[in-house]
């Protein structure tokens, strides 16, 4: 199983998330009406994308938080990550800036309709970025391989705290470049969204 830094590993995921948040500013800026725009009925809009996200966010944000104050494992200077966490990352994160290659079909319980109010959505995603941010900066002082978090679809499977951050912010990372994408297809200029991969030119 891959090996990290703590530091660094931390250090590259608050820079994953703020990207993450100037995504969520550029939606803020586009015509609203071009955010609930469904390229076909079976395809969600950027508003559908990004309540997707918040609903994971809603359970995932408490979880972690919980599993970091319950915690007495201190600081440890390296993170080995678990094979279900590496493989879940992996299936999350996206190979390249422009396209999402390998298709997943969303739970039901995590599809919501197109009836969604814009703002209050944009808004709670990027709140829970913030939070996500603050939890990352608590995580600091942590062991990020002894503590386990729950994941959603059963408490039998844990995953280690810092590949719980790495499967998460993956996701978003995912479902932030079909937003773009689907938003590309309105018409609008997407030149001047936040590359959401590091070390990848848009």
């Amino acid at each position: 199983m891959a090996k990290f830094k703590s530091d660094e590993l931390l250090n590259e995921l608050q820079d994953d998330v703020n990207r993450l948040i100037e995504c969520v500013r550029f939606f803020k800026e586009t015509d609203k009406s071009k955010l609930v725009y469904r390229i076909e009925e079976s395809r969600w809009s950027v508003v559908q994308t990004l309540e997707h996200l918040n609903a994971y966010n809603r359970y995932y944000l408490p979880a972690i938080d919980k599993a970091i104050s319950e915690s007495k494992h201190g600081h440890s200077a390296w993170f080995n990550s678990g094979y279900w966490g590496e493989k879940f990352t992996k299936s999350m994160k996206p190979t390249n800036v422009y396209e999402i290659k390998n298709k997943m079909k969303g739970m039901k319980k995590y599809s919501f309709p197109n009836s969604l109010n814009v703002e209050t959505v944009l808004n709670e995603f990027e709140e829970h970025q913030q939070r996500l941010l603050q939890l990352l900066d608590n995580a600091r002082n942590k062991d990020l391989t002894s503590i386990h978090v729950p994941i959603t679809l059963t408490k039998l499977i844990k995953l280690r705290l810092g590949d719980t951050f790495r499967f998460i912010i993956a996701h978003e990372q995912r479902h932030m470049i079909q937003a773009r994408n689907t938003l590309r297809t309105t018409g609008i200029k997407t030149d001047r969204f936040p590359v959401i991969l590091q070390a990848v030119a848009q």
